[in-house]
């Protein structure tokens, strides 16, 4: 799926609301990043330059990609055509904040959300006051100067600028738009990075500033879109009533969202079909009761089979998440999940061997315990866990299972 920069349209908007002059670009589909960079630093000659990092790597396995080596040249011809500092952002900066400004060599981060934190730096910086009183931000060899914050009220911050990726989605025909509608996640999976990104606590756009901004990419005509939300159905009721609203309001598009397998109820999948929801992201992780303990998931098995059934019932596809070989995995709960999600039946699976580990995770103190990483690795260069005594075997016996299903991927 083609990464629409909505991070960086949120913080060029609110950047632009608050008095100062934004010009950005979108490098996605670029294919001479050199040459549009420098036509763009001479034409502008900024005073700042935001750079936002969405990933720090692909999180696969076998062959990691590490993303980061392709933004150190954009770093380079930054700083050979323009003197203005840099100052890094995004989601994956948030998770490895002194690491990747180190690695990466930029002047000053962001850490979290930088609608409002980005343009109190610019301004700080035009009136040459103390820049370090900017909430998140990251100085190199000097770290956090100012504890990060967290906007409560979401419909406080602009709309995000609509122009950042306009091409980008003219390009990409069979693009589902993102949407966010809530940030923040209180669930604790042992082994996600979202806390350390958005936070634990969950906080919402009103109802109709959802549909507000859909109704503004639907007018651009675009009429399927991608709720990017890690739980689409937390809080429940908020699931419920954007399901209602999409469904009177904006009943000629289509939607896909991701949903916690719990706190699920046949109302609420009637009223997401009933809104045009055409797929659900069910990330479920396991088969295995024991293995879900171990990854601090809050539902069982019989929890999972009754989502996917309700969901299946009203005609919804469903895509499957196995994450296998993390703490307490053996043969016989790899084989208990593969069996597992044969019954269910799902329209696709994507299977995983071994978990990234981030810092901060309970996953990572556990990594820390076992030798796995040690206890002074940044681990912005990524590592995995995968329990020692199914390693070789998991990985024959994910290929042999993908094997002649073309429903199954990695």
């Amino acid at each position: 799926m083609p990464v629409i920069p909505v991070g960086l349209a949120a913080v060029a908007a609110s950047a632009r609301e608050a008095g100062h002059d934004v010009v950005a670009v979108d490098l996605l589909n670029v294919e001479d990043v050199e040459t549009t960079l420098r036509q763009n630093l001479l034409a502008v000659q900024p005073n700042v330059i935001g750079i936002s990092i969405r990933n720090i790597d692909d999180q696969k396995m076998d062959s990691p990609n590490f993303l980061l080596e392709k933004v150190k040249p954009i770093i380079s011809v930054c700083r050979r055509f323009s003197e203005a500092p840099i100052v890094l952002g995004g989601a994956g900066y948030s998770i490895f904040p002194q690491s990747v400004l180190s690695y990466l060599g930029a002047d000053m981060g962001i850490q979290g959300e930088a609608e409002i934190a980005f343009p109190t730096l610019l301004t700080s910086m035009e009136q040459k006051g103390d820049a370090s009183q900017t909430p998140g931000l990251f100085l190199p060899a000097k770290g956090l100067q100012q504890k990060r914050t967290f906007v409560r009220e979401l419909d406080r911050l602009p709309l995000p600028d609509t122009a950042v990726w306009a091409e980008t989605a003219k390009q990409s025909p069979d693009i589902w738009m993102p949407v966010q509608t809530r940030r923040g996640c209180p669930m604790n999976c042992s082994y996600c990075s979202t806390p350390g990104i958005e936070g634990r606590l969950i906080r919402r756009n009103s109802v109709d500033r959802v549909i507000d901004l859909i109704r503004r990419y639907r007018e651009k005509g675009f009429h399927r879109f991608f709720f990017t939300d890690n739980t689409f159905n937390i809080p429940l009721s908020y699931g419920k009533a954007l399901s209602y609203a999409l469904a009177e309001h904006l009943s000629d598009i289509s939607w896909r969202c991701i949903l916690y397998p719990d706190y699920v109820d046949e109302e609420l999948v009637r009223e997401m079909a009933r809104a045009g929801c055409k797929e659900v992201s069910l990330g479920f992780e396991s088969g295995s009761g024991m293995i879900l303990r171990n990854l601090n998931k809050r539902f069982d098995v019989e929890t999972i089979r009754q989502t996917s059934e309700l969901l299946r019932d009203y005609g919804i596809t469903r895509m499957g998440f196995l994450l296998l070989g993390g703490p307490g995995e053996t043969k016989a709960s790899v084989e208990e999940s593969i069996s597992f999600v044969d019954a269910l039946d799902l329209e696709a699976l994507k299977i995983t061997a071994g978990i990234r580990i981030y810092p901060g995770t309970a996953l990572a103190k556990r990594a820390v315990l076992e030798g796995i990483v040690s206890p002074e690795d940044d681990l912005l260069h990524p590592k995995f866990y995968l329990a020692p005594q199914i390693d070789s075997w998991l990985r024959e016996t994910v290929k042999v299972q993908i094997k002649g299903r073309s429903n199954w991927k990695m």
